[in-house]
């Protein structure tokens, strides 16, 4: 269990992480998510004890990280993949990774065979690809076969086969009952792997919940509705008390599920060309909680000469 308490980190006069509070339970894929800036990265290297924080404490398993004699053994964690001696084959640098952590050297062909890099082991690191580094990464995240892992933008540079084996491995991991906590800004494949999400926001807490919570609380589902009798639609469903909006060609509706709106058309004898639920989605839910703490907003393309 990563556990932070009232945690901060201030550089200068800005705070970076402002008195942040969140519990990351073991046997669940706990995912991290905010926008660039929003003190994700900070977090995680206060939790593994290469930021001392300005107040506040962290703790993983009762613990503060800096003070477990094998450091690899209690947690694994992948925060730069490239932080790596460009001269060191990828079985070297595993093997004296295991050796300053008292861990069997039989244990490195185990995680060269798990992330896929026996082809490659003895070949230098400095010649990887983005992928290829990702996942000797990970394979240090998983050399000593630790309790909790923490997993920074891990499927950075992955094909599709490996963006899905990564997802299957932090659900695996949770599933043994481990701690697993993962950052990253690919809100269709979080919504795929995790269970649980702590959002933040400029330093702060925005959301601690199961990802079901999440989107309900922050994004609504709608029935879409397409009509050449648009307008008589609309005047109808409002009769009835339902939340219509106008977008583009089509009818937002909430209030009913798609089959009792149907209904309600029908029995009127007016015409449906569309009739569909459009779930809310992580993606919906993350931008609109995070819409004011964004630092850096983009224009659209309109003004780019073609």
């Amino acid at each position: 269990m990563i556990a932070a308490h009232g945690l901060t980190k201030i550089y200068g006069d800005k705070p970076a992480v402002d008195g942040i509070t969140f519990t990351v339970e073991p046997g669940r894929v706990t995912g991290f998510l905010g926008p660039n800036g929003a003190g994700k990265s900070t977090t995680m290297r206060m939790i593994l004890g290469l930021d001392r924080p300005t107040a506040g404490s962290v703790t993983v398993n009762g613990r503060r990280y800096a003070d477990y004699p094998a450091p690899l053994r209690e947690v694994g964690a992948l925060l730069e993949a490239r932080a790596l001696h460009p001269g060191r084959s990828a079985r070297d640098h595993l093997r004296w990774m295991a050796a300053s952590n008292g861990i069997p050297r039989a244990r490195v062909d185990e995680v060269l065979g798990l992330v896929g890099l026996e082809a490659v082991a003895d070949k230098r690191v400095g010649k990887f690809s983005l992928g290829m580094g990702q996942r000797l990464g990970i394979a240090v995240a998983l050399l000593g076969d630790p309790p909790v892992v923490v997993l920074d933008e891990p499927v950075n540079g992955l094909d599709p086969e490996g963006i899905r084996w990564v997802r299957n491995l932090a659900r695996e991991l949770a599933g043994q009952g481990r701690t697993v906590f993962v950052s990253s800004h690919l809100m269709s494949e979080m919504a795929l792997t995790a269970e649980h999400l702590v959002v933040v926001g400029r330093g702060r807490i925005l959301a601690d919940s199961s990802m079901s919570d999440f989107i309900a609380d922050h994004a609504a589902s709608y029935v879409r509705v397409a009509s050449p009798q648009r307008g008589e639609v609309a005047d109808l469903l409002r009769r009835e008390g339902l939340d219509v909006a106008v977008h583009d060609q089509e009818l937002r509706v909430q209030g009913l599920d798609a089959a009792a709106v149907g209904e309600l058309v029908g029995r009127s004898g007016l015409l449906l060309h569309e009739l569909t639920l459009v779930r809310s989605s992580l993606e919906d839910a993350f931008m609109t909680l995070t819409a004011d703490s964004v630092e850096y907003h983009a224009t659209t393309t309109a003004g780019i000469p073609a």
